[in-house]
């Protein structure tokens, strides 16, 4: 029980429902807590709730807030603020990498994913945000 008391929280959003499993299970073999929520209003409910390490945010979310407008709704409030966002994207043009360092992203994990790299790129993050 205490080691998974002081496993790291991830919070992966990602409309895709077999996209979000594979990064969960991926996650969760290295040993991280995963939260798994499929649009960007759940991912600003739960960053709220759940205060996590680090966010995996797809960008582009279907219906009424993306994972740009999500990102800057959690980057706003103070009490999730300093929680690190990597965008979640398949999309690493110039503008778009712009884009979500400008909604308060910290860095990308590519899509699809690399299952080696993934964990080593988290890992990162979180080290330079304890």
């Amino acid at each position: 029980m205490e080691a998974e008391s002081k496993a790291k929280k991830i919070l992966v959003v990602e409309d895709n429902d077999d996209g979000r499993r594979l990064v969960s299970k991926v996650l969760k073999m290295h040993g991280y807590q995963v939260t798994g929520v499929a649009t960007g209003e759940d991912a600003i409910v739960k960053a709220q709730s759940e205060l996590p390490d680090l966010i995996l945010m797809d960008i582009r979310l279907p219906g009424g807030i993306d994972g740009l407008e999500a990102t800057k709704r959690i980057k706003s409030e103070p009490q999730t603020a300093h929680i690190t966002i990597l965008a979640l994207t398949a999309s690493v043009r110039p503008e778009d990498v712009q884009a979500a360092l400008d909604a308060g992203c910290s860095g990308f994990a590519r899509k699809p994913i690399d299952i080696d790299e993934l964990p080593k790129q988290v890992e990162e993050y979180i080290k330079r945000n304890p």
